[in-house]
């Protein structure tokens, strides 16, 4: 079990490193890419799935990435009771991880954005566009129901690895989550893409700093959990 949690945490640290480091490379003061758009974040975060995918699925794991992914395979049978704490503990880990690491890179521009404390957290987990805790949280079921059905459509439902060719239609299927679902809420579709994030910025020191948001903390957990429990019901009942 412990090639899955090392997989897990290699391959979502990368993904949290690039995706979230694309938002502060678009968000934070100074940066080459300040204020170069919602294309930009989306297309990196898209790249950056599929970066995750190699990396996890070579060392060994299903890939997951995601906690709303293990859930979902968890009550379709594609792993084992026992497979579930390795993958949802590495999931955890290396967002916390890639977290620290986007930090790190753009310490001095953190410094510098110390006056825009809401775009440093962007740099870390989602937020609403408008604040609106029931629509924010249909607006995370919905697109994550998306995610996962769709992968689930694209391997068959039986929870195999994608590898590295095969990764290449999820991550087609990202860029069009983001670009198509992606304003209302920043498409959060894993908890261990936010929580783990929201919880290294609360613990990092940074210039300026405002509050983490753990009001709105919630929902980018509960709504994917759902938003996954909700396709793999469905897609079971239709195959």
């Amino acid at each position: 079990m412990g090639h899955i949690f090392i997989a897990e945490l290699m391959g979502t640290m990368m993904l949290i490193l690039l995706g979230n480091g694309v938002v502060a490379n678009v968000v934070l003061k100074g940066t080459k890419g300040n204020n170069s758009g919602w294309i930009v974040i989306t297309a990196a975060w898209a790249f950056a799935v599929f970066v995750g995918v190699v990396v996890a699925s070579n060392l060994g794991s299903g890939a997951h990435l995601n906690p709303a992914v293990t859930i979902a395979l968890a009550i379709k049978g594609g792993i084992t009771t026992e497979e579930i704490a390795p993958y949802l503990g590495g999931e955890f880990a290396g967002a916390m991880i890639g977290a620290f690491l986007v930090w790190l890179f753009h310490k001095d521009h953190f410094d510098a954005s110390s006056e825009d404390p809401g775009g440093q957290l962007a740099c870390f987990s989602t937020g609403p566009a408008i604040k609106n805790p029931i629509m924010n949280l249909i607006s995370e079921i919905i697109a994550t129901f998306v995610l996962i059905y769709v992968i689930f459509s694209i391997n068959g439902g039986d929870g195999t690895v994608l590898g590295n060719v095969g990764a290449w239609p999820v991550t087609i299927l990202i860029w069009s989550l983001g670009l198509s679902l992606g304003g209302t809420t920043g498409y959060a579709l894993n908890p261990a893409r936010d929580l783990g994030p929201r919880i290294m910025h609360a613990i990092l020191p940074m210039k300026g700093k405002g509050s983490s948001d753990w009001g709105y903390s919630w929902i980018p957990v509960v709504g994917p959990i759902l938003g996954g429990v909700l396709a793999v019901l469905i897609f079971q009942a239709l195959h």
